[in-house]
């Protein structure tokens, strides 16, 4: 794997890189002259190019390329953003004020295997809708066909999507864990420290555990998650708080999880209505009622991404501690497939 690039001259400046650098987990490769940077330009996944060499840089005219950054101690400087524009980089960034910057700079540029994986929000338009059976239905079938899956338990008050698939005396990390972690989170790190299953990973809370999630903690989930995985499943609670505004911002597509009666779909129509401020791509997931579902999808004013029937079984099976017959020809295996296809690729 290749290193990040880094071309200055000036020793203190390098010495404070070195140490940023480490705090992320990065050995960098260092150019004391643009001409010796030529070899390593195009192959580093992030150059960082100090102030006192920019104009150096600029005249050595290398290829222009992506993730190339000017790090300065004085951005008050009227040379600056000429500088920064003439070395070919995209931003600048100060020392020390935006040390914290650099450091996730630096752990981004060393993720292995980056990804960009689809964000799958799911939410129940009244209580009872079984929208955290969909979810958890959903990451199986998806680690059932070797996408790396990552499930996230939104709701603090739902019982623990852990309890629901048999892990939650599972070793690995809880909510509470990276709430007090802070900062940004490595996917790497992520994948290792939650519990697991094959391609599906977990996040869910302690035992008791009733605090909300804070928006960041949650943004830092999503954002390694995408790095890692190739799908993030969020089973949301109704009552949107922060994190699950934060979820829904950075959603592929919502699903709402709707019954097909007048009161489930009143109750949907609430919910569409919060979230529908945040997100763009909601579908209707129908559940049986009383009325005829594509009817009562259409009357919430959204696309229908399926009519999910009752599953006599699933809740015996799941109360059991066991998973779900998930296959292709299954019922509920054929209908999480079909709600999959698109998102993924093949």
């Amino acid at each position: 794997m290749h290193r990040p690039l880094v071309i200055t001259e000036d020793r203190d400046l390098l010495d404070d890189l070195v140490r940023i650098a480490a705090a992320a987990g990065a050995q960098l490769d260092v150019a004391h002259v643009p001409a010796h940077a030529r070899p390593f330009w195009s192959l580093a996944p992030l150059v960082v190019v100090g102030a006192d060499l920019a104009d150096a840089v600029a005249a050595f005219a290398p290829p222009a390329r992506d993730r190339v950054l000017l790090v300065t101690r004085d951005p008050g400087h009227p040379d600056t953003w000429r500088r920064c524009v003439t070395a070919g980089a995209q931003a600048v960034v100060s020392l020390p004020e935006e040390e914290r910057r650099l450091v996730d700079e630096f752990a981004d540029a060393m993720e292995p295997d980056p990804r960009s994986g689809a964000v799958l929000c799911a939410i129940g338009g009244r209580g009872g809708a079984g929208t955290s059976v969909l979810s958890a239905c959903l990451a199986l079938r998806a680690a059932g066909d070797h996408r790396r899956t990552l499930l996230v338990d939104a709701d603090p008050l739902g019982g623990g999507l852990d309890a629901l698939l048999g892990q939650e005396e599972t070793p690995g990390a809880r909510w509470a864990d990276l709430v007090a972690r802070q900062g940004r989170i490595s996917s790497a790190a992520l994948q290792a420290a939650l519990p697991s299953c094959g391609d599906l990973a977990v996040l869910s809370f302690h035992r008791g555990a009733t605090q909300a999630i804070p928006a960041q903690a949650m943004r830092s989930v999503l954002e390694a998650g995408r790095r890692g995985f190739d799908l993030v499943v969020v089973d949301l609670p109704r009552h949107l708080d922060p994190s699950a505004i934060e979820a829904l911002s950075r959603a592929s597509r919502t699903l709402l999880v709707a019954t097909a009666d007048v009161r489930g779909v009143l109750a949907a129509a609430q919910v569409l209505e919060q979230a529908g401020r945040h997100t763009a791509d909601i579908r209707a997931v129908m559940r049986p009622g009383i009325l005829d579902h594509d009817v009562a999808a259409a009357s919430l004013g959204i696309p229908a991404a399926g009519h999910l029937a009752d599953q006599p079984r699933l809740t015996a099976t799941l109360n059991r501690g066991d998973l779900p017959k998930l296959g292709p020809r299954t019922v509920l295996g054929g209908f999480c497939a079909s709600l999959l296809h698109d998102l993924l690729p093949a």
